[in-house]
């Protein structure tokens, strides 16, 4: 019985030791991970204090949090908010809709290849941005350029990497499949999807956050609300701070975008970690 005590006790000083290890592990690699980012805030509230850049330019970090808590409090910055986010949202949702379909029937069939493939290599070597007037002309300044505009930057990114996902699948998956005498059908849905699924999320990815970036650039050219719009408004009004507490918020969101579309990416490609299933 002291015997069986005492290994009790050496197993659970053991556990102890294992979490305590485990916790340190964890502190030691979010200490690597945000030491930057920390010196780069430090800097941003020190720097415009001591005179090593212009405080009017760049105000130290503490003023533009403090702006974007009074957007916050009056309700501005989430107006400007929900405006950008439901563009983003609606033309990168068609883009979904459009992109993946056509993606994968252009790196499925030959001949839609052939026919399509000239169409998109001029399609994707065209600047979204340098279309952006031809958006507004046609569809004029509010919501139905900036929802297009989102469209056709997304478009090109989610077909591209769709396309590349199903053309690299293995051929030894697809021959192993078809001398099975498995089903076109079962055989593009149970073989070719999920192989090309980790790419198509690569694209997915790439789309959501570069829809962001390209609906501020259309929102500060020609908009009565959104976040560019916000950022563009206070620098014409010289409000700098409110300017940076705009640009803090795009930042947010963009990081929430990805955090988002990595976690969605790891829930639909679970099999890949787990071998038995």
């Amino acid at each position: 019985m002291e015997t069986i005590a005492r290994e009790i006790k050496i197993g659970k000083k053991n556990q102890t030791k294992t979490t305590w290890l485990s916790i340190f592990q964890v502190l030691q690699k979010l200490f690597k991970q945000s030491i930057v980012l920390v010196g780069l805030i430090l800097l941003w509230e020190i720097a415009p204090r001591i005179g090593m850049v212009n405080p009017e330019y760049l105000p130290p970090l503490s003023d533009a949090l403090k702006a974007w808590g009074e957007m916050i409090v009056t309700g501005e910055l989430w107006t400007h908010f929900s405006t950008s986010i439901s563009r983003s949202i609606y033309g990168f949702l068609l883009a979904l809709l459009v992109g993946i379909p056509l993606g994968l029937l252009i790196g499925w069939y030959p001949l839609a290849r052939e026919l399509l493939n000239p169409t998109f290599e001029v399609y994707r070597n065209t600047a979204t941005l340098a279309l952006l007037p031809v958006f507004m002309l046609l569809l004029g300044i509010g919501e139905a350029s900036k929802i297009a505009i989102v469209f056709y930057s997304c478009t090109a990114e989610i077909l591209l990497q769709t396309i590349a996902g199903v053309k690299n699948v293995d051929p030894l998956l697809i021959k192993s499949a078809r001398s099975m005498n498995v089903s076109s059908y079962k055989l593009f849905t149970k073989v070719i999807l999920p192989a090309a699924l980790p790419t198509i999320f690569v694209g997915i990815r790439m789309a959501g956050t570069g829809c962001i970036l390209v609906l501020m650039a259309a929102e500060m050219i020609g908009a009565k609300a959104g976040l560019g719009y916000l950022i563009t408004s206070a620098q014409y009004n010289y409000e700098i701070p409110k300017m940076y507490a705009g640009i803090i918020t795009i930042s947010l969101l963009g990081l929430l975008v990805n955090l988002g579309l990595t976690s969605l990416e790891r829930r639909f490609s679970r099999w890949r970690q787990q071998p038995n299933a």
